[in-house]
């Protein structure tokens, strides 16, 4: 049944309300801005260099860490699968666009549109958790050789507190303090070496 006859014949279905919306909120202003030959030649050279730009970016991302034994890192899986998660979001609703500025038409069947909201919905929900969890592993990176250099700094020092060097250094610290830091000097090289 056509949206033209919808509630036009007893016993027929009407439309749904979000339907009926966009129906009655049609401005000619803004359907004249969508069908101005400039507007759909932008959107047919745009879309495609966006879409190819995306496409290429991510495609390098993924093709790099998979490659590099290096990059198999927790950092890198992250991003591998931000960077797949992206192409999943642009890839929803991008291609359909690409067609529609291809053909001249704005239109979109109800599964399509339903489905296109729904896997942009999914991935962007997925990108935003990765987010999150990349967030709070660069938190933990940063925070805990902040703990490291506050626990260096907080020694208590029994040879004054002047360290005889031009420039200062963790070990002319450790050398100060009163504790036992040959310990520290070890876990401090250990760190240095295997952080690289």
């Amino acid at each position: 049944m056509s949206p033209q006859t919808w509630g036009v014949h007893p016993g027929s279905v009407s439309p749904p309300p979000a339907l009926r919306i966009l129906e009655k909120d049609r401005d000619p202003s803004t359907r004249a801005l969508a069908d101005t030959k400039e507007l759909q030649l932008l959107r047919f050279c745009l879309f495609p260099g966006i879409f190819l730009a995306a496409l290429l970016g991510n495609g390098l991302i993924i093709t790099t860490i998979a490659w590099d034994q290096h990059l198999h890192t927790p950092m890198y899986f992250f991003l591998l699968n931000l960077s797949l998660l992206d192409l999943g979001c642009i890839s929803t609703s991008l291609p359909k666009s690409m067609a529609n500025a291809l053909w001249e038409t704005r239109a979109i069947s109800y599964t399509g549109c339903a489905t296109q909201v729904f896997l942009f919905i999914f991935a962007i929900s997925m990108e935003y958790c990765l987010l999150t969890i990349m967030s709070y592993d660069r938190y933990i990176a940063i925070c805990n050789t902040l703990l490291h250099a506050a626990n260096t700094f907080s020694l208590p020092l029994c040879k004054g507190n002047a360290v005889d060097q031009f420039f200062c250094e963790i070990p002319q610290i450790l050398k100060l303090s009163c504790s036992y830091f040959y310990l520290m000097e070890v876990r401090l090289l250990a760190f240095i070496v295997f952080s690289f």
